[in-house]
């Protein structure tokens, strides 16, 4: 192994800026075969190792003090198998080159997030997931997965090969081994027609049980200090692809929701006091709109305002009751909230450590604006969560450790047993690690 992919040790930071870490290397391998020498190196100095993506997570699950790890050169699409229809990709690959390649081949996912910032192996590892009646996580769509281990072995796992890694894996923390490629489910390229729309909260919240039946993708945001949400729903179309114009929307995805929205928060970060009065004309200047496209045009937006988050799931029918509590909290407290609170849903499925793990979930997520005093908030609303048997989201903000999470899920024991198994001596661990797992 030579030197050339190696990099003095830095300060890293996070997207949002509250995580920060001083690792003693920095390292960016060009392959599997280097990567496993830079395990290996790690391990003989004493260091542990922490690969990182984009920094898209607030959590510290990526940070060290140890070797971090780069995916700069492990990117790229090994190749599409059309009969099988999966595609297998370099984890390093960043989802928004995923998506433009698969569409190239007439391909998609048949789910994702709202962003596309985040690597293959940084979204999956940590639960990522959009919004589904059907559909699940980015996760659930693995169908292989090649994980490097602390051993240096490249153990390649699925439903046939090491069942027991690969249900712990899709969602690995980063505590397993280190991700090394994955083999997505793809179908071919369909068109989604979303119909945003305003709605009042008590119609939302009365209605949830039926817009989350009735349509393939149903989300919808509220905006705290009023009683006003905007709503988006997403179904498959037979066309003809009707994209947003070019001028009506950028100003509706770059003027109002990046550049108008930054100004109001830090407006509303200097005086907290006009947050309420913000928060109504914002709600009120949204209108309908319908448009068709390919799905991660309409999946996904621009997120340029950079914010703090904590994500619980709950399970679904707990989530109408959670809301109506988190919105009489935030009426009764002195609390000034610049930020829509996102609900998304998602089915169960079968992965260990997944947030849908064996129950059809509901997300409600709360964000403010990066800089703003978050703490308060954020408490009262993990203990509104925790309230519902939530679970947190492993790459948003929370507090919550081993002995709450073991009760959460399920099969909790059999991640962990795992981990003991693969990575004996935590190479892969952190401050996190240690807090959510247990050591």
């Amino acid at each position: 192994m030579t030197d050339t992919y190696a990099r003095t040790a830095n300060t890293w930071r996070n997207w949002a800026g509250n995580v920060t870490a001083r690792p003693v290397r920095v390292e960016s391998p060009a392959s599997v075969d280097e990567l496993a020498e830079v395990l290996r190196r790690a391990s003989e100095d004493g260091l542990t190792v922490k690969p990182v993506g984009t920094g898209h997570s607030f959590t510290a699950t990526a940070a060290t003090d140890g070797v971090l790890i780069r995916p700069d050169l492990l990117t790229g699409i090994r190749g599409v198998d059309r009969e099988a229809m999966t595609v297998t990709v370099e984890a390093g690959t960043p989802l928004k080159r995923l998506n433009a390649a698969l569409a190239r081949e007439g391909l998609s996912l048949t789910n994702m997030g709202d962003i596309m910032e985040q690597t293959v192996a940084g979204a999956t590892s940590t639960g990522t997931h959009g919004t589904g009646r059907d559909s699940a996580s980015i996760s659930a769509q693995i169908r292989a997965l090649e994980l490097l281990t602390a051993d240096g072995t490249v153990l390649r796992c699925s439903a046939e090969e090491h069942p027991d890694v690969f249900a712990a894996a899709r969602i690995g923390l980063g505590a397993l081994g280190v991700v090394t490629a994955v083999t997505f489910a793809v179908e071919p390229v369909f068109l989604l027609t979303a119909r945003e729309e305003p709605m009042t909260f008590d119609r939302v919240t009365a209605d949830f049980d039926q817009l989350v039946t009735e349509n393939e993708h149903f989300e919808f945001y509220w905006f705290p200090h009023t009683g006003n949400c905007n709503t988006k729903r997403n179904n498959r179309s037979a066309g003809p692809a009707a994209p947003p114009g070019r001028v009506s929307g950028w100003i509706e995805d770059e003027f109002l929701s990046n550049g108008i929205f930054q100004v109001a928060c830090s407006v509303g970060r200097a005086v907290p006091m006009a947050i309420p009065s913000i928060a109504r004309i914002s709600s009120r200047a949204l209108s309908a709109r319908t448009y068709t496209d390919i799905p991660y045009k309409v999946f996904t937006s621009p997120r340029r305002v950079r914010f703090v988050e904590m994500e619980y799931a709950l399970p679904r029918e707990a989530a109408v009751a959670a809301l109506r509590e988190l919105k009489a909290m935030v009426e009764r407290s002195p609390l000034r909230i610049s930020f829509p609170v996102e609900v998304r849903t998602a089915p169960a499925d079968d992965m260990a450590l997944s947030t849908a793990s064996g129950r059809d979930s509901a997300y409600i997520a709360v964000h403010l604006y990066r800089g703003t005093p978050y703490q308060a908030y954020f408490t009262a609303v993990e203990r509104i969560m925790t309230g519902y048997d939530g679970r947190p989201h492993w790459g948003k903000i929370h507090t919550r450790d081993s002995g709450y999470l073991a009760g959460a899920y399920p099969r909790f024991g059999e991640f962990t047993a795992v981990r003991d198994r693969l990575d004996p001596d935590r190479l892969f661990a952190n401050d996190y690690l240690r807090r959510v797992l247990g050591d």
